[in-house]
């Protein structure tokens, strides 16, 4: 009963990535930067089919960064999809963006709150928000499925229309939790 109870919870879930790819193609963005992670991997397998998008795949968040500076130098907009716990790795990269006056924009799925059971996600997890903001990121929340694509699209916005930074943050409870087990 549970265990039915929580795939019919996951399927409803499901549909943010769609959404959130809806929003890339609106607001023109060409290149999708990403490291590997279960949390995107629906989009990122929308990204990878979308001739009209370049899907990129990184060793490090911060090398996202600089791929996004890049693309914006060439006339593209890009995206970086992150875990939260690479956002640890980028703040020297961001603060090339901010000084240069680099648009920025990134999805970042959460570890380290909802359900966590990793210990080692915690730290950053827990500090996300705050390391981008002190970065000079606005960043926006999406609790639920229905806030992802309204969020994103504000964040990208801000980031492509006003030459901001911009982050949105998607909460551990909509990818799910995971396990060792997994």
């Amino acid at each position: 009963m549970v265990a039915q109870m929580l795939e019919q919870i996951e399927d409803a879930l499901s549909d943010w990535p769609a959404l959130a790819h809806q929003v890339l193609k609106t607001l023109g963005v060409s290149q999708v930067a990403y490291v590997p992670d279960a949390g995107h991997r629906k989009l990122i397998e929308l990204c990878q089919a979308d001739p009209a998008m370049r899907a990129i795949p990184l060793t490090t968040e911060e090398e996202g960064v600089g791929l996004a500076a890049g693309a914006w130098l060439g006339g593209e907009r890009a995206v970086l999809l992150m875990q939260s716990s690479g956002v640890g790795n980028c703040p020297n990269m961001l603060a090339m963006m901010k000084s240069c006056g680099f648009p920025f924009l990134t999805l970042v799925t959460m570890r380290g709150d909802w359900g966590e059971f990793n210990p080692w996600q915690l730290p950053m997890g827990q500090t996300t928000a705050a390391t981008l903001e002190l970065a000079g990121c606005a960043v926006y929340r999406a609790e639920t499925p229905d806030a992802v694509a309204p969020a994103f699209e504000a964040a990208g916005r801000l980031a492509f229309d006003a030459g901001a930074m911009a982050a949105v943050l998607i909460a551990q409870k909509l990818i799910g939790t995971k396990s060792f087990k997994d």
